[in-house]
């Protein structure tokens, strides 16, 4: 007699948030934490792509406009960024989003290769896409955006 086999779909949690109308996301295992807006010293000489470093708990930590380095326009000053703090490897980051989403499930079942439209640099940002209901989640690719 054989044993029926249920089919299990991996489950990932991942931290959402926005530029403009996209919807960006990362691992949530990847995220430290999330704060409002730290002043930030600009650093000169750097890639236009760092806003700058701010201190995180006496840890100097690079602050990246995610707005510049996806290619978009720069920020309205009507509302201050948020900072996604991301732990990586060898660094601690912070990446600067407009809006934080939610925290959902997506599953790997859904997880598709960067859409087409994406061209140059930012392809090469973005690891896939799952395809919500309303929306398409872009999910960044953190290594290569702090590879500046």
């Amino acid at each position: 007699m054989e044993i029926p086999t249920i089919k299990t779909t991996q489950e990932n949690k991942i931290c959402t948030f926005y530029l403009e109308k996209l919807l960006l996301g990362i691992e949530v295992q990847k995220v430290q934490e999330i704060i409002r807006y730290q002043k930030i010293t600009h650093v000169p000489l750097s890639s236009p792509e760092v806003a700058g470093l701010i201190n995180l708990r006496s840890q100097i930590v690079t602050a990246i406009d995610l707005r510049r380095r996806m290619q978009l326009n720069d920020h309205k000053i009507e509302k201050l960024p948020i900072n996604v703090i991301v732990s990586l490897a060898n660094e601690t980051i912070s990446l600067l989003v407009d809006k934080v989403g939610d925290v959902i499930d997506v599953s790997q079942d859904n997880f598709e290769l960067p859409p087409k439209t994406l061209r140059g640099k930012v392809r090469r940002l973005i690891r896939g896409a799952y395809k919500l209901e309303k929306q398409l989640l872009l999910i960044l690719d953190v290594e290569k955006v702090a590879d500046i």
